[in-house]
């Protein structure tokens, strides 16, 4: 329990961090200055300056919301699309059920990464089209899980006994079904931060997500890859930007997964 207390702060933390960094940034992203073009870390620039002398800890900083921003933004879109459908599913059953499964399973047939390139590609590549390309593959994952835990709660006694007092499908799913699959749900979303987090910077990495000079972290790798040998500053920094909030997210949702399970 110390243990998810302890990954609560410090993704809590991450996350005040995220709303406060544009405040915290020594200097302005975006300004370009000429005369400190890849400088090494020093006391004026701690992280370095990038190919055209923006300092890369106000970019890292202020990247931290364009990336939260983006993630938190995306799973609530596929949180919501994928219960409400999931729930539609596995209340009606029948051909509703039918069809709905059949075009998750068309599309999870498919690499998600490659789909979603292949999407953003057509739609173009900004963030707008990459939100709408992930949440266009990632709603099957949420509407598969709920389905299925819907079908569960639906068997159980004390739902039979609800519709035969009258209850209406809406009190149905907010009174029984929703209290029985949320904590399974806030799991899986815990976990997914991750995932998703992953996916946003792969893509802004291969051009296809967030566009420059906007600092988002999966951008800034795409920047800084051609200079690898001479700043490897700029690889450096936004990788470990990543990499930290993966490993705090992914240990959170394992740890809250384990404290369920021992309830």
């Amino acid at each position: 329990m110390n243990r998810t207390k302890l990954l609560l702060f410090l993704a809590a933390g991450i996350i005040v961090f995220s709303l406060l960094a544009p405040h915290l940034a020594p200097n302005d992203p975006y300004v370009t200055d000429f005369k400190n073009i890849l400088k090494p870390p020093s006391e004026t620039y701690p992280f370095g300056t990038d190919q055209v002398g923006r300092c890369i800890m106000s970019r890292i900083f202020y990247g931290a919301k364009v990336s939260l921003g983006m993630t938190f933004l995306l799973l609530g879109i596929i949180f919501l699309t994928g219960v409400s459908i999931g729930i539609v599913a596995g209340m009606h059953g029948g051909l509703v059920d039918t069809v709905i499964m059949r075009l998750a399973e068309i599309i999870l047939a498919f690499p998600d990464i490659v789909l979603a390139i292949a999407i953003v590609g057509i739609l173009g590549s900004n963030m707008v089209n990459t939100l709408i390309g992930l949440s266009m593959i990632w709603w099957t994952k949420y509407a598969r899980f709920t389905r299925v835990s819907v079908k569960q709660v639906m068997s159980k006694t004390y739902i039979s006994a609800a519709r035969l007092a009258g209850a209406s499908n809406f009190n149905l799913v907010t009174k029984y079904i929703l209290p029985n699959i949320l904590s399974g749900l806030v799991i899986q979303l815990v976990i997914d931060i991750s995932g998703i987090m992953l996916a946003l910077s792969g893509l802004s990495f291969l051009g296809l997500g967030v566009q420059p000079p906007t600092p988002e972290w999966g951008n800034m790798l795409n920047e800084g890859r051609a200079y690898l040998q001479t700043a490897p500053w700029l690889l450096l920094y936004p990788g470990l930007a990543i990499f930290i909030v993966v490993i705090v997210f992914n240990l959170l949702g394992d740890s809250l997964r384990d404290s369920i399970d021992t309830i």
